[in-house]
């Protein structure tokens, strides 16, 4: 029987390397009932502490993580969390596909959460009533013209709300409205409720995570800023070009692989790379400035509504691994 299961390919995925599953060394026979030699020779052991993750990553026919970035990011100590001699060791066979999302359910055409349907082809009348209608949900000023910039997001550092939080009164200059879902840490929440009462024409901050409203700022909003320090693979940038929301990201791990610039003359949404405020604050403004371009603004939501983020191109990547593992 032993024997037989020796036999099974087995494919471990990380999502997020910085959750690794550590334990006390004696968890090993008392908790998981695994022979201590798992621990001794150094398989589950990583700085004095049971590591399930680095078990599983040496001892998996193949690795996975959920972009191709993110698994070459995985190299530097920056990113890995202690773990990069690990991911040296099994580079060979480490594999980054970038995740996909479910197209049918998120779908501004069907999507019963959003305040008014609307497809590629009615886009500009589909947001303008959801805008309008998401405005007065949350009280902002009824205003068509005004550029609104979403952010859908869990308020930790590595988010990217350090940034935000640097440029957010340089961009309360601005005519724009910015509406904000999401909890997290406390200095954030706190940060964002004052600046909710200290702008409330512009600004509104919306505590916790409820999805249907979400989805109503995706179909509201013309910009969807995500200016994360690392993202392994991230959907809401997905999320937001699905219902027309141009994105705002920085170059990193999923985000790169997702986004394309526009400056090319064939993307559909702003990059900037340098994790830093006044980077970050350069990306807003040209976003602005293009929102007001009557010509070029309606290309890029095209272009966003156009991408294909299906599950299907990273099913078939899964596959193809799964088939040259079962030829071994």
């Amino acid at each position: 029987r032993w024997e037989e299961v020796r036999r099974i390919r087995t494919v471990f995925t990380i999502h997020n390397i910085e959750y690794q599953g550590r334990f006390g060394s004696d968890t090993v026979d008392q908790l998981f009932g695994l022979d201590r030699g798992w621990y001794n020779d150094g398989t589950l052991q990583m700085d004095g502490d049971v590591n399930l993750m680095k078990g599983a990553m040496l001892m998996a026919d193949a690795v996975t993580t959920v972009s191709p970035t993110y698994a070459a990011q995985l190299h530097d100590p920056a990113y890995a969390e202690g773990l990069e001699s690990v991911v040296d060791a099994i580079g060979w066979k480490m594999h980054g596909v970038v995740n996909g999302i479910d197209t049918d359910s998120y779908d501004p055409a069907t999507d019963p959460d959003v305040f008014a349907h609307y497809t590629a082809e009615t886009v500009k009348a589909g947001k303008a009533e959801n805008k309008q209608r998401l405005q007065e949900r949350l009280h902002l000023p009824q205003r068509g013209d005004v550029p609104m910039i979403g952010m859908v997001t869990r308020l930790v550092s590595h988010k990217g709300l350090d940034l935000v939080r640097y440029a957010f009164d340089r961009l309360m200059q601005e005519d724009v409205q910015i509406v904000l879902l999401g909890s997290g840490d406390w200095a954030f929440e706190t940060f964002f409720r004052e600046k909710q009462g200290q702008y409330p024409e512009k600004f509104c901050y919306c505590a916790g995570f409820v999805p249907e409203l979400a989805r109503k700022i995706y179909a509201a909003a013309d910009i969807f800023l995500m200016p994360s320090q690392s993202e392994p693979c991230g959907l809401a940038q997905m999320v937001a070009c699905r219902y027309g929301t141009v994105p705002i990201v920085r170059r990193t791990g999923g985000l790169a692989d997702s986004i394309r610039d526009c400056g090319d003359g064939e993307g559909f949404g702003f990059v900037f790379d340098t994790y830093n405020g006044e980077d970050m604050q350069k990306a807003v403004f040209r976003a602005l400035g293009a929102y007001h371009n009557e010509t070029d603004w309606p290309v890029l939501v095209s272009r966003c509504m156009e991408t294909d983020f299906s599950w299907g191109r990273s099913a078939n990547a899964y596959i193809r691994l799964y088939r040259s593992l079962g030829k071994k």
